[in-house]
């Protein structure tokens, strides 16, 4: 019996992936742990281990191709084996592949002796009123019970497009969803001026008339373009935002980190001796952001609707630009790490980034993040929160400015840094009590080092 190859899912959002390259061909000879091929997701490129060894035969998944996760893309026959003694599935059809993630649910295809069953599953699945289709939090589903309104011509704004609170609240306003079959008939009541529709976006015709034809080009999203703006939408339209901004001196600071940079020990490389570490601020600010956290303990915190889950690490995500998007690698318990410790990890954590080397436990997570826009000149900006964080800290521009002590005006080195804090979780006092505390760490370094 052949062993069959799937495409794996290396990353929790993942629907689809693509092989960006195999590492042998049909008919090579495979040892178990061999590197088959390489997936390129929309964060990052993972290399997929041989399950079995044998003959590599029938390779289904091309290069460059989106497939859906838990799709066969090859077999491996046995030392021995005839590739007709047993036929492997027949490969998903163009046809069906689209189907095969509606509504977010993933389907591995049946074998060649059930087609017919697999495609009439995946014709059910499609039909959104078929039992099961409609995917919606609990909350959402007893609040469309409640009003009697049907799931089914809701569309959903969550993940994989799952029908949450705020969708359901914004067809009960709008008064356009059919109602469920099974609701009672409602008792007369005095007509009300009905309310406007919801805002929906413009198609991308629409768009694209607004335009004179020619005066453009199209350039299509790739996966990881798709998954920011999916997830950018779903963080501002569930989570509430505030923000809260303070200015903090950066003297003291830069005095500490030139001097901790002067005192770095040498070690011996391939291209010569070369410091241990090399101090940036921003690895400061890492530092003293989960030092924030520590002390003000209420706010290193993440939000669920049925508890509040208080985290006992800080683990920082650091923003990180890379070619078609930005990841999010972590510094996990950066609480406990030294200035030194922190800087090389983000160092190899950022050229992994955008090389798209890292695992996914590397940028899954966290318990806050850094944005740091500071290097191109940017004064202040606020940042959008990525869940399951409840913060995410938008640091502007050190610049000279002048300010007032003690009745004197002087020059020092200002920073301004604005805290996007969940409501849910984070209340405007206790935001304000934890950018307080990373104020003080700042202006203080010297307490980073104890």
């Amino acid at each position: 019996m052949p062993v069959e190859v799937i495409l794996p899912k290396v990353d929790m959002d993942m629907a689809t992936g693509q092989i960006s390259r195999w590492f042998f061909e049909e008919g090579a000879s495979v040892k178990q742990g061999d590197v088959l091929f390489e997936i390129e997701t929309d964060k990052a490129a993972m290399e997929i281990d041989a399950p079995a060894s044998g003959t590599l035969r029938n390779i289904t998944g091309k290069e460059g191709v989106d497939i859906p996760v838990g799709a066969p893309v090859a077999w491996i026959y046995a030392e021995g084996e005839g590739v007709g003694t047993t036929a492997p599935a027949a490969p998903v059809p163009a046809s069906i592949e689209p189907q095969l993630v509606a509504n977010g649910k993933i389907e591995t295809p049946m074998s060649s002796s059930q087609d017919k069953p697999a495609q009439t599953a995946l014709a059910v699945q499609e039909t959104p009123a078929s039992a099961g289709a409609v995917r919606a939090t609990p909350l959402a589903r007893r609040l469309a019970r409640e009003a009697g309104l049907d799931l089914a011509g809701i569309t959903g704004s969550g993940p994989h497009g799952r029908v949450v609170k705020a969708d359901v609240e914004a067809a009960i306003a709008g008064g356009g969803v059919a109602k469920a079959a099974a609701a009672p008939a409602a008792a007369p009541v005095a007509a009300a001026p009905a309310a406007a529709p919801a805002a929906k976006p413009m198609s991308d015709e629409a768009v694209l008339k607004l335009f004179e034809q020619g005066s453009y080009d199209l350039v299509p999203h790739d996966n990881m373009r798709k998954t920011i703006a999916r997830r950018l939408v779903e963080a501002k339209s569930t989570i509430p935002h505030f923000y809260l901004t303070l200015d903090c001196e950066l003297d003291a600071l830069l005095k500490l980190r030139s001097e901790l940079n002067a005192a770095a020990p040498m070690r011996k490389t391939e291209k010569g001796d070369v410091p241990a570490y090399k101090l940036s601020v921003n690895d400061m600010i890492i530092k003293a952001m989960a030092q924030a956290l520590v002390a003000v303990p209420d706010a290193n915190a993440s939000w669920t609707d049925s508890a509040m889950v208080k985290h006992k690490h800080a683990d920082v995500g650091v923003a990180v630009s890379i070619p078609g998007g930005l990841i999010t690698p972590i510094v996990r318990k950066a609480d406990q790490k030294t200035l030194s410790v922190i800087s090389n990890e983000m160092k190899d954590l950022a050229k992994r980034a955008r090389d798209r080397k890292l695992k996914p436990e590397e940028y899954q997570g966290g318990t806050t993040a850094v944005s740091n826009l500071g290097m191109f000149g940017i004064k202040d900006f606020a940042a959008v929160i990525n869940p399951p964080h409840a913060t995410i800290l938008a640091v502007g521009a050190g610049e000279e400015r002048a300010v007032v002590k003690g009745g004197e005006v002087r020059i020092a080195t200002v920073m301004s840094v604005t805290l996007s804090t969940d409501h849910r979780t984070v209340d405007g006092a206790l935001g304000a009590e934890l950018l307080g505390a990373f104020k003080r760490i700042i202006e203080n370094p010297m307490t980073m080092l104890v």
